[in-house]
């Protein structure tokens, strides 16, 4: 009896922990919300506030998978040129093989699936270290992309393919672009998943003490193969989201989003050494990334300065949880 509550109380320590840190991550961005609201009373209008969900979409998709990868111990570079690879092939076979966009849709998130996939075979069956892995997938599939389109452009894009990234639900000026309503959704499937399912359990098995995980019977290659695929899945929805939102393809799309997505992570609560994270957390560290470049922008910030804040940003949310870790050891 005394060891179940023992077990309650360490149970709901965690609870109260992981959550209160959501919370925080939830303060400071109210705090800045106020804080550029009164600097600029138009910054909280509701069509600003849509727009900062929607330039924070195709980020807020990798990070989903990046979360996932995070908290099971490891890291992912390549997430920007997974999503640059699945746009120029899904905008190459549209307008020039002439493929429906069903097709361009299917082959998109092929790529992805097998892109991850190859990642996850690697680190988990030949013991290479993720971010060796994913900094030489990172170069190849940049690599392949550029040279699948010699470098240049793809614009024309039909309807069906750009749907998701451009079209919008409502009448007047309150209109709701697609693209926020499917992160808003992916963000709550990718919640139930991680706090609500057998495998998001592993997840955080795996993250905490890989060793035991193993002893307990769980395959750990296997999740973390499951787990760099699914990533590459949420980079090929990306990639669809980038395609609408561009009318067009490049290879060159996507560059430095893979530290954007590592940083709405880490903003979001979630320990860089593996084992804690929250989903939730990290939709609202993107949202926090976001918020901080729409408000600058609307200060007339120099972007060479908002780079500077932003670097500034991860460090010190990195550099909590270090700390933070310090004194628990």
């Amino acid at each position: 009896m005394g060891t179940n509550k023992r077990k309650l109380d360490l149970s709901n320590s965690f609870f109260w922990q992981s959550n209160s840190t959501t919370l925080a991550t939830l303060g400071v961005l109210i705090v800045l919300m106020v804080i550029l609201t009164i600097m600029q009373p138009t910054f909280l209008s509701v069509k600003n506030l849509i727009n900062i969900v929607l330039q924070a979409s195709v980020v807020s998709m990798l990070a989903i998978g990046m979360t996932f990868i995070i908290i099971s111990g490891g890291i992912n570079l390549a997430v920007g040129s997974t999503m640059a690879l699945c746009v120029v092939v899904a905008g190459d076979m549209v307008v020039n093989k002439g493929a429906n966009f069903i097709v361009a849709f299917g082959l998109c998130i092929l790529i992805g699936i097998i892109s991850g996939f190859f990642e996850g075979v690697l680190i988990s069956k030949l013991n290479i270290p993720p971010f060796i892995v994913t900094l030489g997938t990172m170069s190849l599939w940049r690599g392949i992309a550029l040279e699948y389109v010699h470098g240049e452009a793809i614009y024309g894009l039909p309807d069906g393919l750009t749907w998701l990234g451009s079209y919008k639900i409502g009448t007047g000026n309150f209109q709701i672009p697609v693209a926020v309503l499917c992160v808003i959704l992916l963000f709550f499937i990718a919640w139930f998943v991680l706090s609500k399912t057998r495998f998001g359990m592993h997840v955080y098995a795996v993250g905490g003490n890989e060793h035991a995980t193993n002893l307990s019977g769980v395959s750990v290659s296997k999740t973390k193969i499951a787990i760099y695929t699914l990533a590459g899945f949420m980079c090929s929805i990306a990639a669809i989201i980038t395609l609408g939102r561009m009318n067009g393809a490049i290879a060159t799309v996507g560059e430095g989003y893979e530290l954007d997505a590592i940083a709405s992570v880490a903003i979001g609560g979630a320990s860089m050494s593996g084992g804690k994270g929250k989903m939730w957390g990290t939709f609202i560290g993107a949202m926090i990334l976001q918020v901080i470049r729409n408000g600058m922008n609307f200060l007339q910030v120099s972007p060479y300065y908002q780079k500077m804040v932003i670097g500034l940003v991860i460090i010190v949310a990195v550099g909590i949880d270090c700390v933070r870790r310090s004194k628990k050891e």
